[in-house]
């Protein structure tokens, strides 16, 4: 293997030794054989089970590929960014440890990144991305073909507005690693769903993108104690407002010379917002009804074009009315974009 990989795996894990295996293998293998110009780095996060000794022995079979970060459990964030200071490859993409990449599609991406001109990389990669769910046996794949032109690197003027539910998410995203660097993230310790700071605070870095319309990661949702699922978003409703406000804080859309690349990044905290304020009705409790309050001010005070953005959405409306028929109404909505989108 060539000491410098095209892409570096991270895969932060967690107690996973039940379906560790599986996403490994789907990075690791192409027909039987480990694949070249790879990196895989596995973090165990303070695990309690077997993580640790399945890391240790991929490691060992596979040296030069694998390679093994041990820590005391700090969380996903902390998994994800311990993974990002070991990497040397090129290109960087987050793999969760119960998730998969599909072989085919992974053959094509390393393909075109290879081919890539050395003084011409794109800042960032796009692939398409499928929500597996097990428990209806159902998955829906996830497209950018009405918004990113395919197989050509672009600049972010080229690229049109998102359609609802196909956001820029961390399942779909490969950054160049330089890019992840010089952008500064800092994921929180102990936090879920700060895979939004990863698909929004090194994006704005990004100048150049490429779109491979291939399926490349697989997302397994239908998990009682997944992390979006409803109940959990509610009982982990702060945690959720810890990463809203990180969002408010870094996104400055003065700093952002691309109208298309700051109206996407604009767009896109407004859904995370709404999402937010959404789950602070749905929790039905007068703190977290004053925690939407609170967010919603914290919005107006610190991000006022992204206040604005937001008070424009139907979706602002809809959470700005007041009663048991406004509830209603978002619990409905709510409900019909699940059903739709099968995100849990």
């Amino acid at each position: 293997m060539q000491s410098s990989p095209l892409i570096s795996f991270v895969v932060p894990c967690y107690n996973s030794a039940q379906y560790m295996r599986r996403a490994i293998d789907s990075i690791l293998l192409d027909g039987g054989e480990p694949r070249e110009r790879i990196q895989i780095i596995l973090v165990n996060d303070g695990s309690t089970d077997e993580t640790e000794r399945i890391a240790r022995q991929y490691e060992e079979c596979h040296p030069g590929i694998v390679h093994v970060v041990s820590q005391p459990n700090g969380g996903h964030g902390a998994a994800v960014m311990a993974g990002v200071h070991a990497a040397n490859g090129t290109y960087l993409k987050v793999l969760d440890s119960d998730d998969r990449l599909d072989t085919r599609a992974l053959s094509e991406l390393l393909h075109t990144v290879e081919s890539f001109p050395p003084d011409n990389l794109p800042d960032l990669v796009l692939t398409d991305y499928v929500y597996d769910n097990h428990a209806l046996k159902k998955n829906r794949r996830i497209g950018y073909r009405r918004t990113v032109p395919a197989r050509r690197t672009l600049t972010w003027d080229q690229v049109s507005r998102p359609r609802m539910g196909s956001y820029f998410l961390m399942h779909a995203i490969l950054y160049k690693r330089s890019v992840v660097i010089e952008s500064g993230l800092e994921l929180p310790r102990h936090t879920f769903y700060v895979d939004n700071l990863y698909a929004s605070i090194p994006l704005r870095h990004t100048r150049t993108l490429y779109y491979l319309p291939v399926p490349l990661y697989y997302y397994f949702i239908g998990r009682d104690d997944q992390s979006v699922n409803e109940k959990v978003m509610i009982s982990r409703l702060d945690q959720q407002l810890r990463v809203n406000r990180i969002m408010i804080d870094e996104l400055r859309v003065e700093d952002i010379s691309s109208r298309s690349l700051r109206r996407y990044l604009l767009h896109y905290l407004t859904i995370i917002t709404s999402v937010s304020l959404t789950f602070a009705v749905l929790a039905k409790t007068p703190e977290a009804k004053a925690q939407g309050r609170d967010l919603l001010a914290y919005l107006k005070a610190h991000n006022y074009p992204a206040y604005r953005a937001y008070r424009r959405t139907p979706m602002s409306m809809a959470l700005s009315a007041r009663g048991p028929g406004a509830h209603r109404f978002i619990r409905t909505t709510y409900s019909v974009i699940r059903k739709r989108f099968r995100f849990n």
